[in-house]
């Protein structure tokens, strides 16, 4: 997604941890906005944004252990989804969605009056999804097929974006998330759902963790504020942020 123009006036070029900033957004140009690292984690694309690796995406392949029964103890999603303190009526967007293992349970938390936007980059993902939400007779949940720089969300229409495990996987974060604060509400909230990076007990690829400073960071250059970090659930920090008025 194109960043805004700026007059010459207004953009001022620094030396700071290896980007050009736009001196109005604080934001990385988009020439230097990413860097690409020969030597990198196997599990990395080897592609850096902030001095973070991004992660390889997760293929519709694996969508049978995104269903898994252990998710239930290891995830806890009976404690996510309280802490969201979603309303009836809420309309919430599940980014990364999968398989609606949490679509589904975001349908119910909003009830019949409310809406799930289901976004994913893989239509394979998005047919697997379609067909558990009509087992369950879930109707108020629609699926949308977004692409790596944007979720294809309705301008100003969402109350809560939710990422579970999924930010750290975006090829494009900068845009996703450009594209994800125009489509909330004023007052809105993003929500991260990520394995703490800050702690070498848990047992994931370091790739696929994420410590609060660095969502924190990366969020710093949006129009977004830090509204709290929750620490209910066992190995994953829940950090929301809320979009500026």
């Amino acid at each position: 997604m194109p960043v805004r123009h700026l007059s010459f006036a207004l953009v001022a070029v620094v030396a700071a941890g290896g980007f050009a900033f736009c001196a109005e957004t604080n934001s990385p140009t988009p020439a230097l906005r990413y860097e690409t690292r020969a030597e990198h984690d196997p599990n990395g694309i080897g592609k850096f944004y902030m001095g973070r690796e991004i992660a390889h995406v997760m293929g519709h392949q694996a969508a049978d252990w995104l269903e898994r029964p252990e998710r239930e103890q290891e995830e806890r999603p009976k404690l996510l989804v309280p802490a969201l303190k979603l309303k009836s009526g809420d309309v919430v967007a599940d980014i990364g969605a999968g398989t609606g293992y949490y679509t589904r349970r975001l349908a119910k938390a909003v009830g019949t009056n409310g809406v799930v936007y289901a976004v994913e980059i893989q239509l394979e993902m998005l047919d697997i999804l379609t067909n558990k939400l009509a087992g369950e007779k879930i109707f108020n949940v629609k699926p949308a097929l977004g692409t790596i720089t944007d979720p294809k969300l309705p301008p100003a229409s969402v109350d809560l974006i939710l990422m579970v495990y999924v930010y750290h996987e975006f090829d494009h974060p900068f845009e996703m998330v450009e594209a994800m604060c125009k489509a909330l509400k004023p007052g809105g909230r993003i929500v991260f759902v990520e394995f703490r990076g800050e702690d070498p007990n848990v047992p994931i690829k370091l790739v696929h963790k994420m410590t609060e400073a660095q969502v924190r960071k990366e969020m710093s250059v949006h129009p977004l504020e830090w509204a709290e970090t929750i620490g209910t659930l066992p190995r994953q920090h829940i950090i929301v942020f809320r979009k500026k008025s």
